[in-house]
């Protein structure tokens, strides 16, 4: 039977009118993080169009990505651009969104998936674990109450798509007969690319509209990049991290002990380089 779960919330459940401007308007760090957020949210069509195409034939797949996780994706960047917009309402966001998805695009193609489609699976769950930290991080490290909650509304949503993910690798790992060195490869692989150019790519576009003499600058990329990166990694929460991350390689208990601390190094170790 095809997968459907119904949206768990809609943006008619979120009241703008409740955010404490104040306590947030001044925060450099939170409106990079905000907004870019947004514009990645906002291109995930993208993902969906070349998760589509890789994954066509398996119509409870495809069907799931098309019903529940593309809306939802999209959703989100409707949730935070709606945000950004209440709280720094002179930033040009469509301009800004604009000049980032024709860069974006560059970074969303259908080879730069896995080799098969259980890799690919595997992969997609170090993503919805990198997500899902990600909003519940952000949730943590903000005294805003609005925010606090949208993040942590979007991260429920993450946990949920990883869970669908996760049941896709499953059938597909014992479909190719995966064995679990080619998993722990991908797994390792994909978690230390969670930090990747997407961050970057809009700061920079961001920078264009807000900043306009720091677009350009490498090291103003880099400072605000970090900046991101510490609040993420003071908020993280290594055993849930761990948890999600580990699931796919189905490892025995004692096994997973031994595994837990060089991982929960690794994560620091994306977050906060």
């Amino acid at each position: 039977m095809p997968v459907r779960t119904p949206t768990r919330w809609k943006m008619d459940d979120l009241d703008y009118s409740r955010i404490q401007r104040e306590a947030v308007m001044t925060d450099e760090t939170m409106f990079y993080l905000a907004c870019s957020a947004s514009f990645i949210e906002s291109g995930s069509d993208l993902y969906t169009h070349n998760l589509i195409e890789f994954f066509r034939g398996d119509d409870e797949v495809t069907q799931w990505l098309i019903e529940q996780w593309e809306p939802e994706e999209l959703q989100h960047g409707r949730a935070l651009r709606a945000y950004v917009r209440h709280v720094w309402p002179d930033f040009d966001w469509e301009r800004g969104f604009r000049s980032f998805i024709e860069e974006y695009r560059a970074y969303c193609k259908v080879e730069l998936l896995e080799p098969t489609r259980g890799l690919e699976m595997s992969a997609r769950c170090v993503v919805e674990t990198g997500t899902a930290t990600y909003y519940r991080a952000l949730a943590r490290s903000t005294g805003e109450p609005f925010f606090s909650e949208l993040a942590g509304r979007i991260a429920g949503d993450e946990v949920n798509h990883y869970k669908h993910f996760l049941r896709f690798f499953r059938r597909y790992r014992d479909q190719e007969r995966l064995g679990r060195t080619r998993v722990l490869r991908t797994l390792s692989r994909r978690t230390w690319e969670l930090r990747n150019e997407d961050a970057d790519c809009a700061i920079r576009h961001i920078a264009r509209i807000r900043s306009p003499g720091r677009a350009g600058d490498p090291e103003f990329i880099r400072r605000m990049s970090s900046r991101m990166s510490r609040t993420v990694g003071r908020n993280l929460s290594a055993s849930f991290t761990l948890k999600m991350l580990m699931r796919p390689l189905e490892l025995p208990a004692k096994v997973q002990s031994l595994v837990q601390l060089p991982v929960e190094q690794l994560m620091q170790r994306v977050f906060l380089r």
